[in-house]
């Protein structure tokens, strides 16, 4: 009798020691998107908390705070519980960029997060306008090395995405390219399309009909493989600058602290859902390229894009408040 109660009290004993996010999740789930609706970051973010709620059985709601490109929604996210309850849909600008040339953040993209896994990736393509004669990447150097300071690029603004994809083009090329700002990446696009600017360094997306038409020409792609929607654009490496490589990512991350069985569930469910030809074929329409890797891969890739934002920031002089 008396070894058969010991037994029942370590049995309890192991009982009573089980991490309670074992039973993970046992209420609803949210992931925070830092951007307002309608967008890709919104779209994607919707079909992965769908998947997650069904391989969960609790729902995964999506929360959209938008606002001070990605930051606030960051900050928020950041300092939310660490207990799995809250998800965060991280992105460049959130994790890279943003931290990259403002000081006065109130998080760090290092230390407030624990990465999970990446969910998709936006390589970026050199585009023209097709009125200009470079037919190869290698002539569009020959040309810009001819002319420095006149072919313009342009982009949705100082510090943007497009705009730091262009400056670190410089970089990579040695070359020298007149940046010109707009308001809207849409806005930069009209400009493109009307010959006013040269080029723009961004996700294809949106360029497509327009390098479909002919009204536009993708010389290279900034990725180690090439795009299935563009197989017959080489990329960088290809095409002779194999030091300029870069998209816009999107990635899952919770509060630093959240327990790693908690981060080690939620990216086996993300990475399942990543693999389903469904997620697959949505992402491809969207000019985006499927990710899913390790919590270590994504913190080791977020800490060397930082590195590389840094970089490309101060040789670009670029500060903002």
């Amino acid at each position: 009798m008396i070894f058969r109660a010991l037994l029942l009290l370590l049995f309890a004993g192991a009982a009573l020691a089980q991490p309670a996010s074992i039973q993970y999740p046992t209420r609803p789930v949210k992931l925070l998107v830092p951007f307002p609706p309608g967008g890709n970051t919104d779209i994607v973010g919707r079909m992965l908390a769908q998947k997650l709620s069904d391989s969960f059985g609790q729902q995964v709601y999506v929360e959209n705070r938008g606002g001070a490109g990605g930051t606030i929604g960051a900050e928020a996210a950041a300092k939310s519980p660490n207990d799995g309850y809250t998800l965060f849909f991280s992105t460049t600008g959130t994790l890279a960029s943003a931290p990259s040339m403002q000081p006065n953040l109130r998080y760090d993209p290092i230390k407030d997060f624990a990465p999970i896994t990446t969910l998709a990736n936006a390589p970026v393509v050199v585009t023209i306008a097709a009125s200009l004669p470079p037919k190869t990447l290698g002539e569009l150097i020959q040309l810009a090395k001819a002319q420095p300071g006149t072919l313009k690029f342009g982009s949705a603004g100082a510090g943007h995405f497009v705009h730091i994809a262009g400056e670190m083009f410089k970089g990579s090329a040695g070359v020298d390219l007149l940046h010109v700002p707009y308001k809207g990446v849409a806005q930069a696009l009209v400009d493109l399309l009307g010959g006013r600017i040269d080029l723009m360094f961004d996700a294809f997306a949106q360029y497509e009909p327009h390098l479909q038409s002919g009204k536009l020409r993708a010389l290279a792609v900034a990725n180690p493989t090439r795009l299935a929607r563009l197989p017959d654009v080489p990329t960088t490496a290809e095409a002779g600058l194999p030091d300029y490589v870069l998209a816009s990512w999107f990635g899952l991350a919770a509060p630093a602290g959240t327990p790693r069985e908690i981060i080690d569930r939620v990216n086996a469910e993300a990475r399942k859902a990543l693999a389903g030809q469904d997620v697959r074929e949505a992402l491809a329409k969207l000019g985006l390229e499927p990710g899913g890797n390790s919590p270590q891969e994504y913190a080791g890739m977020i800490a060397d894009e930082l590195g590389k934002w840094r970089r490309a920031v101060k040789a670009a002089g670029i500060k903002l408040d």
